[in-house]
């Protein structure tokens, strides 16, 4: 017997999100249709409502429904510190460990040229115009510690210095309660080579 051509399309439409299957898919189509209906059609309704509505931040480039998100439009940042984050959840991220008061630069990925992602795809241009505007003082590079994340973060260090701007970049290493017994030796070494004085 074959599935309703419209059961099947739910089921691929739901493989698009990262980390679900075909099975995955297949249960969560399931279950919307067998045990929650009301959660399907409110799915639905939020689901189109987020894409007629969320657009890009003119200033910083992360999802907003606004011209300018929250954080750009709040007068209670520090407007000459510049965190560059890969992800709006890297964003996030940081803003809940309430340690950081500037502001941020979205770039919606990294540079991964095995992948076709180049400094175009990563809006560099927008990023160098935002921290060249003569407010921005020093620029944060939060890229992830990954080959592509590494690349992104030595390829903007390079375009930022030679702009006259402060670059630095998150520190790394032994995780906050973590014990050496069970650290990993590239992370250790990395520990040891950006260790400060006490």
């Amino acid at each position: 017997m074959n599935p309703p051509s419209s059961l099947e399309e739910l089921v691929q439409a739901l493989r698009c999100l990262p980390g679900v299957g075909p099975k995955a898919a297949q249960r969560m189509t399931l279950h919307l249709l067998q045990h929650d209906p009301a959660g399907g059609t409110r799915l639905a309704e939020a689901l189109k409502k987020a894409l007629s509505n969320i657009r890009h931040c003119e200033q910083c480039n992360t999802f907003t429904e606004s011209a300018l998100c929250a954080l750009c439009a709040s007068g209670k940042r520090d407007p000459a510190l510049l965190c560059v984050v890969e992800t709006p959840a890297d964003l996030l991220m940081i803003e809940q460990t309430q340690a950081y008061s500037g502001l941020y630069f979205v770039l919606m990925g990294r540079l991964s040229p095995l992948d076709g992602v180049g400094p175009k795809d990563i809006h560099v241009e927008r990023l160098l115009r935002r921290a060249g505007d003569g407010v921005v003082r020093e620029v944060v590079l939060a890229t992830n510690f990954t080959v592509e994340g590494e690349a992104t973060a030595h390829h903007l260090g390079e375009l930022l210095r030679a702009r006259g701007l402060a670059v630095s970049r998150l520190a790394r290493g032994v995780p906050v309660g973590g014990e050496l017994e069970y650290v990993d030796s590239g992370t250790l070494a990395q520990a040891l080579r950006d260790r400060r004085v006490v």
